[in-house]
């Protein structure tokens, strides 16, 4: 890893400002991907994983804005950059995986095609030297026959086949940094599997840094070198995977592990967090997940800070790493 990384987010802070008021959909987000790196980004639905992945990529779209903070992409502010500014970056430094590859593939154009365009928005290259790179990314991603696929239609490759060449596609100007927004969760155990050892080889191999956005702690589990829990807008634990999974510090984490099925315990009723997230034009006072908290006191009513312990840092001021006194 190097000193500087390759994406540093500080405070930032994006809201979508409807006609009701402003719904503040991220709050005080900071986070850190280095080279070579998987981040694992979890949390229920509703948390504001896939608007982390948006801000920093800038596709949201009014009444979507970041109102504040910084990105940094190898250093450099990306904040505040012009639609044409950040469109050179998009798809060439830093690009996105979906959890449905139709919202990458057009329908109606052949596969070579798209990975054509792709190229050339980015580059000025000849035709052999498309059809010669389209093929290395679709080999490198596992397809079959890649000459075949090139001149098929999304329509007629498997769900997995699509989401490869997603991945494909993401890689072609072998991006410092992609943001996969669970592009696993519609398919098979099997082919996430696959997908999930690729990712991670091409990470190692390239050291491109990933941000994998999932509610699936199993799958960050096998995946992620760290992990960052996100409740209503706001990043409250995070650190290495062994920490954060083995030795929870927020109860909202302890809540989530809590709640994952064990194949170890056939029979046991399933545990929960009691009550629901609450919705971001009505957030409680101090901790947003306080009224759900079995370790809530009148301290958790105030603004809570990230806090470091040790190796990892949690936005608690009763964590599970400290008994109550």
């Amino acid at each position: 890893m190097t000193d500087v990384p390759v994406l540093q987010v500080d405070d930032l802070n994006t809201s979508f400002l409807l006609t009701a008021g402003e719904v503040k959909a991220l709050r005080d987000v900071s986070l850190t991907v280095h080279r070579g790196e998987i981040l694992g980004l979890v949390g229920e639905s509703g948390s504001g994983k896939s608007i982390t992945g948006f801000s920093i990529n800038g596709l949201l779209s009014p009444p979507g804005q970041v109102m504040s903070g910084s990105i940094r992409l190898h250093g450099d502010e990306i904040t505040g950059l012009g639609s044409e500014q950040m469109r050179r970056l998009r798809g060439n430094r830093i690009a996105m995986v979906f959890q449905d590859p139709m919202m990458t593939l057009n329908p109606v154009l052949k596969i070579g095609h798209q990975m054509r365009d792709a190229l050339r928005a980015h580059m000025r290259i000849g035709d052999r030297e498309v059809r010669a790179r389209s093929l290395a990314a679709l080999h490198e991603v596992g397809i079959p026959s890649p000459e075949d696929r090139l001149l098929a239609y999304p329509h007629q490759l498997s769900g997995g086949m699509r989401q490869r060449v997603a991945v494909a596609i993401a890689l072609l100007h072998e991006p410092d940094l992609v943001i996969a927004d669970e592009p696993t969760t519609a398919l098979d155990v099997t082919i996430q599997g696959q997908i999930l050892s690729l990712v991670q080889r091409l990470c190692r191999d390239r050291g491109t840094a990933l941000i994998w956005i999932t509610h699936d702690l199993a799958v960050v589990a096998g995946i992620a070198d760290r992990i960052a829990v996100m409740y209503a807008g706001r990043i409250v634990e995070e650190g290495t995977v062994d920490d954060v999974l083995d030795r929870p510090a927020h109860p909202y984490t302890r809540g989530l592990i809590d709640s994952v099925p064990s194949r170890g315990q056939r029979g046991r009723r399933l545990q929960q967090i009691p009550g629901r997230m609450p919705a971001l034009t009505d957030l409680p006072e101090g901790c947003s997940f306080r009224p759900r908290c079995p370790r809530a006191a009148d301290a958790c009513a105030q603004p809570q800070p990230m806090r470091d312990l040790g190796a990892r840092r949690v936005r608690c001021c009763r964590p599970l790493t400290e008994a109550l006194a």
